[in-house]
């Protein structure tokens, strides 16, 4: 049994409910035990950290003290607040003046014994992908899947140093193991333009746009996503993009944890997958896999 503290963050209790409800059901059917952070508070994305610096680092402090004392690695599905837990680590640990700031706003100091993990990362490496492949109950023969990282899972690499920056390769060995198919593609860790979705909408829609049509251009049939703002910029968008270029893209962008629950055996209902813009049903069912 493998024990986690999990910080869902607040996408994932509200826009990004599927991905919260898909984590809970797959972790449980694989044996990881989720402890969800007690009166957890938002970890200052996407505002926090272009305000002060105190409030970026003290934000995620409050959790990485509570791992901290409970001596339990930390998870988030989401990659920007994986990446602020990260980054707020990486400074307590190399900032004593910045560390003892903090301190003075939460009234406890973080002594840096926390371990962040992004939740794609339990799944390829504290799980482990032998385990996984064990549990596969319908193998997602034929299916051709982008694995789209973004700009925070691998960046910067003295916090996330783990795989390689610009062509990680553990989402794509998660899929594989799952009897997909992983596409090769140019655009696996460009940037969607995140929160920008909301002061900056034309450069969001051009950056999300070049993905998805380098993702269907190569080939694949779906996306494969473990950040809500990255699922949102690029399932969202879709319409609109093809209004404004006149061609079809249609293709949908699913959870890494909803596509393991597929490959255990779940169905669309279980994986909530009502709530996406671009229905994966029909390709889905298409492959066989539904």
């Amino acid at each position: 049994m493998v024990k986690l503290g999990y910080f869902p963050g607040c996408s994932l209790s509200s826009t990004a409910r599927e991905y919260d409800i898909s984590t809970r059901i797959v972790c449980e059917d694989l044996g990881i035990e989720l402890i969800e952070v007690p009166h957890w508070v938002c970890c200052g994305a996407t505002t926090a950290h272009i305000t002060s610096d105190i409030a970026a680092n003290a934000l995620p402090a409050k959790t990485l003290i509570w791992a901290e004392k409970n001596n339990m690695p930390i998870t988030s599905p989401c990659s920007a607040c994986f990446s602020r837990l990260a980054l707020a680590h990486h400074t307590m640990t190399t900032d004593e003046d910045m560390r003892k700031d903090v301190a003075e706003v939460v009234g406890e100091e973080y002594m840096g014994g926390a371990k962040i993990l992004h939740l794609a990362r339990v799944f390829f490496e504290t799980y482990g992908l032998e385990a996984l492949k064990a549990k596969v109950k319908k193998p997602l023969k034929g299916l051709k899947v982008a694995s789209y990282y973004g700009c925070l899972m691998t960046r910067p690499p003295e916090v996330c140093d783990f795989d390689r920056i610009e062509n990680p390769m553990f989402m794509d060995k998660t899929v594989q193991a799952l009897g997909a198919e992983p596409v090769k593609w140019g655009y696996k860790t460009e940037c969607c333009g995140a929160a920008f979705s909301l002061t900056k909408k034309e450069a969001v829609i051009k950056l999300t746009g070049d993905i998805l049509n380098d993702a269907k251009e190569c080939g694949a049939d779906v996306i494969v996503v473990a950040c809500p703002l990255c699922h949102a910029n690029l399932d969202s968008r879709q319409r609109e993009i093809e209004r404004k270029s006149g061609k079809k893209i249609g293709i949908p962008v699913i959870y890494i944890s909803q596509m393991i629950g597929l490959a255990l055996g779940y169905n669309a209902l279980d994986m909530a997958f009502k709530k996406h813009f671009v229905d994966p049903v029909k390709v889905l069912k298409e492959k066989g896999i539904l």
